[in-house]
Order: C-alpha cells, then sequence, then structure tokens
C-alpha cells in the first residue's frame, strides 16, 4: 500500500490542486509503472494507471451526460494482454515477417563478453551493472565523478554474452552526456542532495550510480552528508573538479540534482562529450572483452 501511495502521490496533488471548473474528469498516468487495480478518487477526479510494458492494458468505460458534460457512470478494468483479449492478426504477422530477418541481424550479433553476468536487482542502491556503466562513461574524457541514472537501466541482469538487443533493452534511453566543471562546495551540494533517504524510495528513486574512485558517506539519522572523496582525497570547497551527466540531469538540474545550472556553469559552459550514451555502452562493449563489475561500497549509507 505504501508504494501504491508514494507512485501516484504527484498525481494525487495535482488532481488536489485542479479548479473543478477546468472541467479535469480523469488523469491516466504514466512512468512511475504503478499497478492500480481500481482508481483513485481526488478531488472528484479519478486516477488511473496500467502498470508497465505490453502484459496488460487499462480499460476505462465512461458514461458522459452531455448537459453537464460530467461523467456519471464508469467502469475500469486491468487486463491482460493474451489471445483471450483479441485473437493474432495474420496479416500483421505477415508484416512483422518481412522486417524480422533484417532485425534479427542487426540486433542479435554479438557485441561483447562479459567476464560474467552482472546484475542490477534495484534501482535504490549501488549495483554491478550501475558500477560498470558509471565506469564507461567516466573513461569518455578527463572526469572526477561521472553520474549514471541508475533507473536508466531497464533490467535486472546482463550477459555474459551480450548482443546489440541486449544492450539495447538494457540501457534504451538516448541521450547526450554533458562534461562540466564544478567547484568542490557544488559538488558536495549535489551529493548531499542526490543521497537523501527520500531518494530511495523503491520504484521513485532518481539513484545515481557514480564511478570508481569516488567514494561518499551519508547519516541517514542526520540528514547529512558525512564525507566525499575521489581517489581517496577529500574534496575541497575551493578546488575545481570535473563531472558529466545525461542532457536531462542536466537540464532539469535542480530538481534531480538540487543545484541550479547557474551553478552548474559557473566556471564555465557544458561541453558535449557525446551525442549518444547509447553508441559510447556499444563500441565500448566491441572493443573490450571480459568485463567485470563488482560493488564497492561507492556510496556509503549509515
Amino acid at each position: 500500500m505504501l508504494l501504491r501511495l508514494v507512485s501516484y502521490f504527484c498525481r494525487a496533488a495535482l488532481a488536489a490542486m485542479l479548479d473543478p471548473q477546468w472541467g479535469v474528469d480523469i488523469i491516466i498516468g504514466g512512468h512511475s509503472h504503478t499497478f492500480l487495480d481500481q482508481p483513485a478518487e481526488v478531488n472528484n477526479i479519478l486516477i488511473a494507471q496500467a502498470g508497465v510494458g505490453t502484459d496488460q492494458i487499462g480499460r476505462f468505460d465512461i458514461v458522459v451526460d452531455d448537459d453537464t458534460n460530467s461523467i456519471t457512470e464508469w467502469k475500469w478494468q486491468l487486463l491482460p494482454v493474451d489471445s483471450n483479449l483479441a485473437e493474432p492478426d495474420p496479416e500483421i504477422e505477415k508484416l512483422i515477417e518481412i522486417f524480422k530477418d533484417e532485425v534479427d541481424r542487426k540486433y542479435n550479433r554479438l557485441v561483447g563478453r562479459l567476464a560474467r553476468k552482472l546484475i542490477h536487482p534495484r534501482r535504490e542502491e549501488e549495483t554491478e551493472l550501475g558500477n560498470l556503466f558509471a565506469d564507461i562513461f567516466a573513461q569518455q574524457d578527463s572526469l572526477d565523478v561521472a553520474f549514471t541514472a541508475s533507473g536508466a537501466i531497464r533490467g535486472t541482469e546482463l550477459g555474459p554474452l551480450v548482443t546489440l538487443s541486449d544492450l539495447k533493452k538494457i540501457y534504451p534511453y538516448d541521450d547526450v552526456f554533458y562534461k562540466l566543471k564544478v567547484t568542490g562546495a557544488v559538488l558536495t551540494k549535489i551529493f548531499a542532495y542526490i543521497m537523501r533517504l527520500e531518494n530511495r524510495v523503491p520504484g521513485e528513486s532518481e539513484y545515481l550510480q557514480v564511478n570508481k574512485g569516488v567514494k561518499a558517506v551519508y547519516r541517514d539519522a542526520e540528514e547529512k552528508l558525512e564525507s566525499l572523496s575521489i581517489h581517496g582525497k577529500p574534496v575541497q570547497d575551493d578546488a575545481q573538479y570535473t563531472i558529466a551527466m545525461d542532457g536531462y540531469r542536466y537540464q532539469n538540474a535542480f530538481y534531480r540534482l538540487g543545484v541550479t545550472e547557474e551553478e552548474l556553469t559557473q566556471l564555465g559552459n557544458p561541453k558535449v562529450i557525446t551525442t549518444s550514451c547509447q553508441d559510447v555502452l556499444e563500441e565500448y562493449f566491441g572493443c573490450h572483452q571480459n568485463l567485470n563489475s563488482q560493488i564497492e561500497g561507492r556510496l556509503v549509507y549509515k
């Protein structure tokens, strides 16, 4: 129940803020992957969501009063997508077959090999795959810290053999990757923000994986960053450090990192390291074999 409340909290807050005169009757949620057996109702607004993926579909049957332009009756169903819901269309299947060989040749080719299967069981903690991807991104330039969004890793395991399809599935989001120079004070502020307890809510986390050499310790009870070091040296407020992040986090720095764009760019404008994070991963996997990664305690919570 707690997870359900957390997952639609933002939509419920939005519904509570809306003026009834605006005529909003239904909010269909997405992104948080929440399964709602029945809609929530806030401020006379129905809030529904059909989970994640294509295994199910949400169906809303509503009756609208034309005179008042309002919903008088409704029925919500979460339906599994299988042969009982709809029979396969043979014409669509023929169309798919036309492209199947070409698609298989491209995406089933082997792009790399890991020393063993690496896992990413939860997005709210340091993981083997998270460390591997952060380390790969950190090697693209002279970087002290490479932030990698844990939620962008959309799978729980990878390897040991890795096809292009596997790589695209585990990291489906493509984005530009920015390099910036910041002061130690700004870097410390970022870590103090991203390591907060409320940023580790299961399913809703904005947890960030970081590269080898970074060590940060956070005390939950005191809501305080205890220490931050890079390659064994404490971060100094007046020193300068190079960091990198995807475009989404840079463009939403205030909400995702706890700093303003002005703070991020006070020492200079960002530099584009790559226009495609996916290309970086594919190229690295193709040039390096038997990759391995361990959980090292890069981000420590007490």
